[in-house]
């Protein structure tokens, strides 16, 4: 949620399709890596203010090269935005939180009540820690630049089970729509209320990985729409997450309004870059798990090398994870992948 002005004048540019060098660096953190990385728990993360904003100031101290997306990020995981539909949230002291379903069967989705994002859930409780942030991030000489949500899908599969959410997309469309309306006239007063309160805000960050798991015609039925929907604001940014397959869908990201896109590693960057007919920036793409966690600085040092093989034009390329960073990377192995892109 949080850059400099330079930081953020060198982003709109990178989504605009100018060349940057050294080739630009960003990650996507927040609880599965920040925390732990940090020396806390995620309970403490979430709970302690204080830590939370020492945490955030460290990784940007560290990683000066390294735009952190969206920065700040204020957020509970996966409880966030379902909270405030009712889900109850089982917080663990060092695991991810986890929000229980609580639609059972299609005939609950007329009972789902519009949530109030001002007084619902969680929600009211992350946007007054970046309120009482703001004047310390301010004075670092940061700004609050993203409004942050889940998405429609996503948000749809924690209240309802994945599987089940799936097979209503299939069996029941009319019920699927019903549900997908509720949830994106929420999301617009979401993001609604985070521009409202951070004028500063000028960019959205969405993530849905349930886009990836559907075919091309369900995406077009039940992801377009409401995506476009919400990627319909006034905003330089547009930045979508979505690390499962998107072999189906990237192709329309351009035409969403998405002009920064964090993917999985199913697809190389070079076809991605293709694939939007090099309109949408790629935010990525080494492989999270097996090597920037798992592997040495070497093997990432390869792994930059083997991404930029044969890409004759890195204009639409910020190089990055595939997917948000992951647990357990170190501050080893991100200085390998900064190092390798300032070659």
């Amino acid at each position: 949620m949080i850059m400099t002005d330079k930081q953020w004048i060198d982003l709109i540019a990178i989504v605009n399709g100018e060349k940057k060098q050294p080739l630009p660096i960003g990650f996507i953190i927040d609880c599965p890596w920040l925390p732990n990385w940090y020396g806390i728990n995620i309970l403490d993360y979430f709970t302690n203010d204080e830590l939370w904003l020492k945490a955030n100031f460290k990784a940007i101290d560290t990683f000066p090269e390294v735009m952190f997306l969206p920065g700040f990020w204020s957020e509970y995981g996966m409880c966030t935005e379902p909270s405030a539909f009712g889900a109850k949230c089982v917080f663990w002291k060092n695991e991810f939180p986890f929000a229980e379903k609580i639609i059972h069967t299609s005939d609950d989705i007329s009972k789902l009540k519009l949530p109030n994002p001002q007084t619902d859930g969680l929600l009211p409780f992350m946007l007054n820690r970046l309120v009482k942030a703001q004047p310390v991030i301010e004075k670092l000489g940061h700004k609050i630049r993203f409004s942050v949500s889940r998405g429609p899908l996503n948000i749809a599969s924690f209240l309802m089970g994945t599987s089940e959410f799936l097979t209503t997309m299939m069996m029941e469309p009319e019920a699927t729509h019903q549900l997908l309306r509720i949830i994106t006239d929420f999301l617009k007063s979401w993001h609604k209320i985070q521009r409202d309160t951070f004028p500063t805000i000028d960019g959205i960050m969405m993530l849905d990985d349930i886009v990836g798991f559907v075919g091309e015609e369900e995406f077009l039925e039940f992801g377009y729409p409401y995506l476009k929907e919400l990627y319909d604001v006034n905003a330089g940014v547009k930045l979508f997450h979505n690390d499962a397959d998107c072999a189906m869908s990237v192709k329309y990201y351009p035409e969403l309004g998405i002009n920064l896109y964090n993917p999985g590693i199913q697809m190389t960057a070079k076809d991605l870059i293709e694939g939007t007919k090099h309109k949408t920036t790629i935010l990525g793409n080494i492989p999270p798990r097996d090597v920037l966690a798992a592997g040495s600085p070497q093997d990432v040092k390869n792994a930059v090398k083997d991404l930029l093989a044969g890409m004759n034009d890195t204009t639409r390329l910020m190089l990055s994870c595939g997917g948000g960073m992951p647990p357990a990377v170190s501050t080893e192995n991100i200085r390998a992948l900064i190092s390798s892109a300032q070659k």
